[in-house]
């Protein structure tokens, strides 16, 4: 297993990793188990995750950490032709639509832009 803790200051509560919501553990752990199985340096991953967090305080975009994790992610698995720029689109709209119908009910909508490791986008 890598040393995390040289590279990323991950949010932790007690020397626990800290989630708030279920997509950011499968975000966290999905990038860890592909650097593992030899995906990408992990150096390229936190690489690519301070690129994510400067570009979101540049343009003053709110959002949170595990986020700038998935924008990361996101790019990482492009950048590694893991999945096109268009299979991402296509699979992030199937999510939508799923979650849109899930939460028909739901009198909110969410502006950001929705992600396969996150349908509640």
């Amino acid at each position: 297993m890598t040393n995390m803790d040289q590279t990323l200051a991950v949010p932790r509560k007690n020397g626990e990793l800290q989630f708030e919501a279920p997509w950011e553990a499968r975000a966290f752990g999905l990038a860890l188990a592909l650097h593992e199985e030899g995906v990408y340096e992990w150096g390229d991953f936190s690489g690519q995750l301070a690129t994510e967090i400067g570009q979101a305080e540049q343009s003053r975009e709110e959002s949170t950490y595990y986020e700038r994790w998935l924008r990361a992610l996101e790019a990482i698995a492009k950048e590694n032709s893991l999945l096109t720029e268009e299979e991402l689109e296509k699979k992030a709209s199937e999510m939508a639509s799923a979650d849109d119908h899930h939460h028909s009910d739901h009198a909110h909508h969410h502006s950001r832009s929705r992600s396969i490791f996150r349908p509640e986008f």
